[in-house]
């Protein structure tokens, strides 16, 4: 039976909804910044601020949701082709979040992790990066990955390089190689793939966004721009969600 969204649904008919569907893992595009702030006349660079509230939000309603996993992309490998200026924004702008949320996220057991290449950042970036992901580490809430420097042609690629390495020094043979196998070489090899790709701002493509991992994941597209994404408009991806069919091919 369809479920409806209303506004006036609260927070534990959500997570029932979550729980009934078995919802472990959303991954989001976060797209619509700019046109965002471009809509109100407004730089970009308050529309990327005004995305940083949006993924709080998002972080702290998937605890009240009881959402294990949220992977949101913020840098592809394609964003360095951006102005530099804006390149440098958004660097400063992980380092800054990162270490003003830090203690606030910490405290409530959030779990940080980057899928991307880190060693393409600057040193002090890294370090930060690294810092949060071992202060976080022992934290039983919810998995937050923030892909960074991230592409899923990069990301294919170099497990299929890992494998190959290993089939060339006989650790491996050939024949042994399994979907699993190539999903452990993956910056995901210890998480579920995403239940639920959900894209903002309307348009209609996965960006080189977790490839391998959405195989099966159900898409929706909103038409919301990220900085307007909060709480509800999750909620209604969850009901959305839990009106789908997966058939997984059968």
């Amino acid at each position: 039976m369809e479920t409806i969204y209303s506004e006036q649904t609260n927070t534990s008919e959500i997570a029932n909804l979550v729980k009934e569907t078995n919802l472990q893992h959303v991954a989001i595009i976060m797209d619509g910044n700019r046109r965002w702030a471009k809509n109100k006349g407004l730089p970009s660079a308050i529309g990327h601020k005004k995305g940083v509230d949006s993924l709080k939000a998002t972080v702290y309603a998937c605890n009240d949701f009881g959402i294990k996993y949220l992977t949101v992309y913020a840098f592809s490998t394609e964003n360095w082709n951006r102005k530099p200026e804006e390149v440098d924004f958004l660097m400063n702008l992980l380092g800054h979040t990162i270490k003003n949320e830090l203690k606030e996220l910490d405290e409530n057991n959030v779990v940080i992790s980057f899928l991307g290449d880190l060693t393409k950042l600057a040193p002090k970036l890294q370090e930060i990066l690294y810092h949060a992901i071992d202060v976080t580490k022992n934290n039983t809430g919810v998995h937050l990955q923030i892909a960074f420097n991230y592409g899923a042609r990069d990301e294919i690629l170099t497990a299929t390089k890992k494998i190959a390495q290993k089939v060339k020094s006989g650790e491996l043979n050939p024949e042994d190689i399994t979907e699993d196998i190539f999903s452990q070489e993956l910056y995901t090899s210890n998480m579920p793939d995403p239940d639920l790709l959900i894209r903002t701002g309307g348009e209609m493509r996965v960006s080189n966004y977790l490839l391998w991992q959405i195989a099966y994941s159900e898409f929706l597209v909103m038409s919301e721009f990220w900085p307007e994404f909060d709480k509800n408009t999750l909620a209604k991806a969850v009901f959305e969600f839990h009106n789908r069919h997966r058939r997984y091919g059968k």
